[in-house]
């Protein structure tokens, strides 16, 4: 028998060993053909007693030796006395143990989960049951009973264990009505199946959902679709092209499908500047709440706080700098109208403006509260203004879930108890995470965005800094002038030249800013090898994982983050016998890897420094593999920020992160950026790409490529078009 071949095997459960209450993962002790065999995998409302029908691989721990992998579990009650007992006394039910086990089979024998289910009064004839005890017991029984039909039928489509318990987790014991009634269910946000594998499995059910069902599906996962492209909204007239290619519907059904959708509500539309856009109900419920909020804290000010000659000297002494006029206007305008939008490229001083900013609040007595969208981005306002700076996520108190999407436990029935805000990295604020944060702010609140109008867009939906700066209501400043101290750093002085259309000074190899060029993809991803792992650390003294970031246009190709992961974890943290390893689809992820976190996981329970506890990991988020715990299922990464416990199953949320897209990046300084200007798909080469790469490196820079290649991207300005409703419901 092959090691990797599927197999069917069939035991009956001995011992759940552990088991996680909120995935489902579990190991289990299963007697099977009198012979001890140890199954993992997700194989949720299991117990002892059970008979279970197991598909998986057989496979070899490094640490605990042959196990059985399972992908798909099927178990049915036991019905022996014997049986019934283990199952009891295996504790699967609150509030019955071993002796309650033992006095129930002693008293109803082989009736006893006949009883339990139908006729759970007769339980009172128990010594220790009363009335609430009985029906608790009772729902439990009759829960775990659908959870086991649930997975049964469900995976017969093919689904996976996890996501037949998320599907569970999500509708309840109606989800096997509700799957037989539209499968495409599967593809809402709270299950995150993909459109063409719910398509595939609808096509296989005998009792096939209606076209128009299909078609309506169809509609939702081209609006979803978009969201990752940025888009907030779709125009009317742009849904039916795209309806047609994926669907292979008619136009006229296109359009059916979308009248019925905006008449039972799961989708919105409006008519923006005479033309009409789709929406996704929350999509439109966030972007309409930024408005209404912004257009409240404008009506509504801050009390006026004067900046006099004298204020202005205090904060410049306190902090031995000197303001230049543009600063003083910020800082003016921070304190006296409450409401500001500050950016600025690099070394233009925002910093600085930042610290005056916060000295004259400070001197007033204010509660001031700092806050970034990622981990790193916070530790770098931590870092330069020495006041601790939190996550959006983390300042709201993001802990749970509801049906898929983010819930905060501070909003505008709890908010914020603070006086003023300063936003850092708005240009990467996406419109669901910056609803919650303005519900969050109080009346009268002081609001300080911060951001780099050039850079790129959020990688999630909205074009917030732009709308807000385009709708002009909030002042906005923009420092322009670059300090002298910062015009000696080729990588301050070649980013300014980026965004004004200049090509960067390549020439000038003795400074912060290099380019090598390469035309010849294979020797460049050679070149980024060694830059990386020898040359830029025995240069610099550098460590080539903590120090050293490698940015990618793309993920495809020679030198896209795919590839160069791989050749860059063989050379940075080769495997090794000490080393445990998990399986992640086409690469390995080992402890001591740099790892980044794809998506949103609510679920991911976290410690901070000071016994904090929170759960929730979030796209983007950078940290190492530090520890595989395979006895508990559970692998332990440490972030910026916090230590993460994930459930292995949730492992398949992280990627190896020594080279991560240049959108990925947002948000964050590394000391030193070497990113391959080649081979590049011609969408990814423009202008804000190249920028937002170069201003991502603190220290040093190294371009590696072809000149023409860079300089293409320098006079491509186009930018890709977003379509926002927030800047007309700003004008509303």
């Amino acid at each position: 028998m092959l090691q990797n071949e599927a197999v069917i095997i069939n035991g009956t459960v001995e011992e759940v060993t552990f088991r996680s209450e909120e995935s489902g993962f579990c190991v289990l002790q299963i007697e099977c053909e009198n012979e001890p065999v140890t199954a993992v995998g997700v194989m949720p409302a299991v117990a002892a007693g059970e008979l279970v029908r197991l598909e998986g691989v057989w496979q070899v721990h490094p640490s605990f030796g042959r196990q059985f992998k399972v992908s798909g579990c099927i178990s049915e009650m036991p019905s022996s006395t014997a049986g019934m007992y283990r199952y009891l006394a295996s504790g699967v039910i609150r509030g019955i143990g071993e002796s309650t086990a033992e006095k129930m089979i002693k008293k109803f024998g082989e009736d006893t989960f006949d009883v339990i289910e139908n006729e759970p009064e007769r339980l009172l004839q128990i010594k220790g049951f009363s009335q609430n005890k009985a029906e608790k017991v009772n729902e439990q029984f009759i829960a775990q009973k659908a959870l086991r039909g649930t997975m049964a039928a469900l995976q017969e489509y093919g689904m996976s264990p996890a996501e037949s318990m998320r599907a569970f987790r999500t509708f309840g014991a109606s989800i096997e009505h509700k799957f037989n009634e539209n499968p495409y269910i599967l593809c809402e946000d709270e299950i995150g199946m993909s459109f063409e594998r719910a398509d595939g499995i609808a096509a296989r059910m005998p009792n096939r959902p209606h076209e128009m069902v299909r078609i309506m599906a169809g509609i939702k996962h081209i609006l979803r679709h978009n969201l990752g492209n940025g888009h907030s909204c779709i125009p009317r007239d742009k849904i039916t092209a795209p309806a047609k290619s994926l669907l292979g519907c008619s136009e006229d059904d296109a359009e059916i499908a979308v009248d019925n959708l905006i008449s039972t509500e799961e989708i919105i539309e409006k008519e923006l500047g005479g033309r009409l856009f789709l929406f996704l109900p929350y999509i439109y419920e966030a972007e309409y709440i930024i408005a209404q909020k912004m257009k409240m804290f404008c009506a509504y000010p801050p009390e006026s706080i004067y900046v006099s000659p004298e204020l202005m000297a205090y904060a410049e002494n306190s902090l031995h700098i000197r303001f230049e006029g543009k600063q003083k206007e910020a800082i003016q305008t921070a304190l006296e109208k409450g409401l500001l939008i500050l950016t600025g490229g690099p070394g233009t001083g925002k910093t600085t403006t930042l610290k005056g900013i916060i000295s004259l609040m400070e001197q007033r007595g204010l509660e001031i509260a700092l806050t970034a969208p990622t981990g790193r981005a916070a530790k770098r306002i931590t870092e330069i203004t020495g006041i601790d700076a939190q996550t959006i996520h983390r300042l709201l108190g993001a802990g749970f879930r509801e049906k898929g999407r983010m819930v905060f436990q501070k909003n505008e029935r709890e908010p914020l108890e603070i006086d003023a805000i300063i936003i850092d990295e708005i240009s990467m604020v996406d419109v669901t995470v910056f609803a919650a944060l303005c519900e969050a702010l109080p009346l009268g609140c002081r609001i300080i965005m911060v951001g780099d109008f050039d850079q790129l867009p959020p990688v999630g939906a909205g074009n917030i800094l732009q709308d807000i700066m385009a709708w002009g209501a909030i002042e906005t400043i923009k420092l322009t002038e670059i300090f002298r101290q910062a015009m000696q750093s080729d990588i301050i002085t070649n980013s300014h030249k980026i965004v004004r259309g200049e090509y960067p000074d390549t020439r000038s190899n003795d400074n912060d800013f290099f380019f090598m060029p390469e035309e010849d993809k294979a020797l460049a991803e050679s070149t980024i090898l060694d830059l990386v792992t020898r040359r830029l650390p025995q240069a610099y003294g550098l460590n080539a994982k903590q120090d050293i970031q490698v940015l990618c246009a793309s993920r495809l190709g020679e030198v896209g983050t795919l590839n160069l992961n791989i050749a860059l974890q063989a050379l940075i943290n080769p495997e090794s016998p000490k080393k445990k390893k998990i399986n992640r689809g086409g690469f390995v992820l080992r402890e001591g890897d740099k790892v980044m976190q794809m998506r949103n996981n609510y679920d991911i329970p976290y410690e901070m420094p000071g016994d904090e506890c929170g759960a929730g990991v979030f796209n983007g988020d950078i940290g190492t593999l530090t520890h595989i715990d395979f006895k508990n299922s559970v692998a332990q990464v440490s972030f910026e920020d916090k230590i993460a416990a994930y459930p292995l199953e949730s492992c398949g949320d992280l990627e190896l992160a020594y080279a991560v897209t240049v959108h990925k990046s947002q948000g964050s300084e590394f000391p030193v950026v070497v990113m391959p200007v080649l081979g590049m798909p011609k969408p990814l080469k423009y202008r804000n790409l190249l920028y937002t790469a170069v201003t991502r490196a603190k220290k040093i820079m190294v371009l590696v490529g072809i000149e023409s290649e860079l300089r293409a991207m320098v006079d491509n300005d186009k930018k890709a078009k977003r379509f926002s409703a927030l800047k007309y419901f700003l004008k509303e």
